[in-house]
């Protein structure tokens, strides 16, 4: 990447990223020029140094800021504080405390998205559930548990609670793996398969069940598990 090499102001005025932010918005920029331009760096190669040394953008975030400060050259408390907090306002954007009531959902790998940041780092396991109405807006965002997902403890009425409150067409279940690893287990597809058969006889749709880990998640509906094929 020669551009990783330049100073951003020896760049073509059109080139350097403020310009081109202005001009197209964030979404032309790479995971480098955003850093450059949120920490104040003058180059975009320690920017590329830094993704690399943690691994991409979700290593990044996961860094602890006292790690950050040197870890590449001109990158200095300011710096690491204005990543700290770029950073921690996303998180809080995509809480379920945050998530806007009505936003439409056009598919629940998007929800997944949407839940992905926030949850890829709970120390413990979350179970919410998400209601929609018929246009798959969102109504309700509940955590009806925290702890292992065992069927044992997972009270099946309570997913629907706030669903049926809400008087919601479908749901989405998602619960995170702290391990990262969003291998579903046993007792995921267990608990999926009685939600949908719960949710049958309460006329909601369970749309899918998520799991999310950390920068990954799986669709239990695409491996259909717990989902009739």
């Amino acid at each position: 990447m020669p551009e990783a090499q330049l100073r951003i102001r020896e760049l073509a005025p059109n080139d350097r990223p403020l310009s081109r932010i202005d001009r197209h918005g964030p979404i032309v920029l790479s995971d480098a020029e955003l850093i450059s331009l949120i920490t104040g760096l003058h180059s975009l190669s320690p920017a590329y140094q830094l993704l690399a040394r943690t691994g991409g953008l979700h290593g990044l975030r996961r860094a602890r800021p006292v790690d950050l400060v040197g870890a590449v050259p001109r990158l200095g408390p300011v710096s690491v504080a204005r990543l700290t907090a770029a950073f921690d306002l996303t998180r809080r954007l995509l809480s379920p405390d945050t998530t806007p009531k009505g936003m439409q959902i056009r598919s629940p790998t998007a929800m997944a998205g949407l839940c992905m940041l926030e949850m890829g780092d709970l120390e413990q396991e979350h179970l919410r559930v998400i209601s929609l109405n018929t246009k798959n807006v969102i109504s309700a965002i509940t955590t009806v548990y925290v702890g292992s997902l065992n069927c044992a403890i997972v009270r099946i009425g309570e997913l629907f609670r706030e669903a049926v409150r809400h008087n919601s067409a479908a749901v989405i279940l998602v619960h995170n793996h702290p391990s990262g690893d969003p291998a579903p287990s046993p007792e995921d597809a267990l608990v999926t398969r009685q939600a949908v058969e719960a949710g049958k006889l309460l006329d909601i749709e369970v749309l899918d069940h998520l799991v999310i880990g950390k920068g990954r998640f799986v669709s239990m509906r695409e491996r259909r598990l717990g989902f009739a094929s």
